[in-house]
C-alpha cells in the first residue's frame, strides 16, 4: 500500500522523445509537457483504483494485479496489458492495439518520490511525482 496517496508530477526526463517514438504529434507533445498530471492511487490488496487528472482530462482506472485490462492514453492510443507487483516495484506490460508493439512501465518509490519509468521501442523516459 506504499503507493497510496495523491501524487503530482514534478518533472520529466526524456518524455518528449518517448512520446515522439509513440507517434504522438508535436502539438500534443508540447501540451503533454505541461499537463500538470495528478495521480491518486488507492491500493487494497491486489486491487488498484487510480484517478488521473490533468489539464486535458480526468480518467479513473480500476485493475487487479496480473489481470489483463484495456487502457486508453490521453492521445487516444489504445493499450491492453497487466500490472504486476515485483517486490516494491509495480511493473506494467502493455501492447498497443494498433500495431501490437510493447510499452513497458514501472512505478517505484525512490527517496519519497513516485518515479514512473517508460520504455517503448528502445526509448526510455521518466516522470517524477511528489506526494501531495
Amino acid at each position: 500500500m506504499a503507493f497510496n496517496g495523491t501524487w503530482k508530477v514534478d518533472h520529466s526526463e526524456n518524455y518528449d522523445k518517448f512520446m515522439e517514438q509513440l507517434g504522438i504529434n508535436v502539438m500534443k507533445r508540447k501540451l503533454a509537457e505541461h499537463d500538470n498530471l495528478k495521480v491518486i492511487i488507492e491500493q487494497t490488496g491486489d486491487k488498484f483504483h487510480i484517478k488521473e487528472s490533468s489539464t486535458f482530462r480526468t480518467k479513473e482506472i480500476d485493475f487487479t494485479l496480473a489481470v489483463p485490462f484495456d487502457y486508453t492514453m490521453a492521445d487516444g492510443t489504445e493499450l491492453s496489458g497487466t500490472w504486476e507487483l515485483d517486490g516494491d516495484v509495480l511493473k506494467g506490460k502493455f501492447n498497443r492495439k494498433d500495431n501490437n508493439k510493447v510499452l513497458t512501465t514501472t512505478r517505484a518509490l525512490v527517496g519519497g518520490d513516485l518515479v514512473q519509468s517508460y520504455n517503448y521501442e528502445g526509448v526510455d523516459a521518466k516522470r517524477i511525482f511528489k506526494k501531495q
